[in-house]
């Protein structure tokens, strides 16, 4: 809360939730030039009580700002500067925001131009026109790939590679900070480590990593939205390299984060924690659902049925399918030189999920937060290695881990 300022003496401000006179300020509001009136409040206990509806005027106001035609100079400015929307699964641009039966209060914003890729960086076979042409057509969308001890050791250092573009992405997490800023990141980084980063134009993605805020599940596209204190925010981040790929996500909280979010975010690491305990050779892939589940549930939180864990190596997605949810009719068992991710997305309200206008991002169906975690494992003779561990370098950012 901020002071009054002495120009507002002669004004007679009352509070916005009893009426009475009133001498404080709501901080976001004189950051977003609002009118005082409405914005006052006579004390702390009035503002937090008037907290959970008050924000609202302040989600009005951006949308105001980005808005659909009639949004003013910073729409202008940004769509001439080449940020507009994302349609139809990043193949077409618009500077509109579309519209959509929204489920919660998150909104797209305009997204930047396409990040540059230098020449000498090795790229997969959808790079320049979006289209993967090798991976629709392999037999190991059928067949689970065991990899050779060569193909382990690429993989062990994409995966290391992967980890260390992701712990940069969690460094620069903030309040005020925007997902595109993020995605620069994650781009440069991967370039800087030699590779590419996997998401660029895959199947028209427009951007190097996905950044999934509050209710999105997962895919979203970093944009010009700044992170807010309170949100939670998914990093997805996935690196070619070498020919193989490394995928891994984590959700981090951004500044001060509700209690209800917190168990949220803690539960799902658990649920990919107890997860991966069990790989080892035998373990049928199916049974990896019931252990997120049964997790899950206990908690009161439900699993993500639409999107599951993957094969991965030289294709980004092959066999095996890896279901995160109870009583799913997953087929196969593990073995020894296989390599896929376990990524349980779990939600605090319902499991249903619906996409954006943009093809891309999903979000819960009623508005909820979803948080997310995934690595990529190697089953071995003995049981698993985490290829996209952290590292002793990695930021501490999960009090839990303490």
């Amino acid at each position: 809360m901020a002071g009054g300022s002495d120009a507002a003496e002669a004004v007679t401000l009352t509070c916005a939730r009893c009426g009475k006179p009133s001498h404080l300020q709501c901080p976001k509001c004189m950051e977003l030039k609002l009118p005082r009136e409405g914005a006052a409040f006579c004390s702390q206990d009035c503002f937090k009580a008037s907290w959970s509806s008050h924000k609202s005027v302040h989600l009005k106001e951006k949308l105001s700002l980005i808005g659909t035609g009639n949004s003013g100079e910073q729409n202008s400015d940004r769509a001439s500067e080449g940020w507009l929307y994302c349609l139809k699964k990043g193949q077409e641009r618009s500077p509109k925001l579309p519209h959509f039966d929204w489920t919660g209060t998150l909104r797209p914003y305009p997204i930047s131009s396409k990040r540059i890729v230098p020449p000498h960086i090795e790229r997969p076979d959808w790079a320049d026109d979006g289209l993967p042409k090798i991976e629709p057509n392999s037999d190991f969308q059928h067949v689970v790939e065991i990899k050779t001890p060569n193909q382990i050791e690429i993989m062990r250092e994409v995966g290391r590679i992967s980890r260390e573009v992701l712990d940069a992405a969690a460094r620069v997490i903030q309040p005020g900070i925007t997902t595109d800023e993020i995605d620069r990141v994650v781009h440069e980084a991967t370039i800087a480590a030699g590779g590419y980063p996997s998401p660029l134009n895959y199947h028209f993605f427009p951007k190097s990593c996905c950044t999934s805020v509050n209710e999105v599940i997962c895919h979203g596209i970093p944009d010009a939205r700044k992170l807010e204190d309170g949100d939670i925010v998914n990093v997805d981040v996935t690196v070619y390299y070498k020919g193989y790929h490394g995928d891994l996500n984590e959700t981090y909280f951004v500044g001060e984060v509700d209690e209800e979010s917190r168990r949220l975010v803690q539960c799902t690491y658990e649920c990919l924690e107890k997860a991966i305990a069990m790989v080892k050779p035998g373990v049928r892939f199916r049974d990896v659902g019931e252990v997120i589940n049964r997790h899950a549930s206990m908690s009161g939180l439900s699993v993500v049925r639409s999107y599951c864990g993957h094969g991965i190596g030289e294709l980004f997605h092959c066999a095996p399918n890896i279901p995160h949810y109870g009583r799913n009719k997953a087929v196969g068992v593990m073995k020894a030189g296989q390599t896929f991710t376990i990524e349980p997305m779990i939600n605090a309200g319902v499991w249903r999920d619906r996409m954006w206008p943009d093809g891309w991002t999903a979000v819960t169906a009623d508005g909820k937060r979803s948080a997310q975690f995934e690595h990529t494992l190697l089953v071995t003779e003995t049981g698993v290695e985490v290829l996209t561990a952290r590292l002793p370098t990695s930021p501490k950012v999960f009090p839990w881990l303490s």
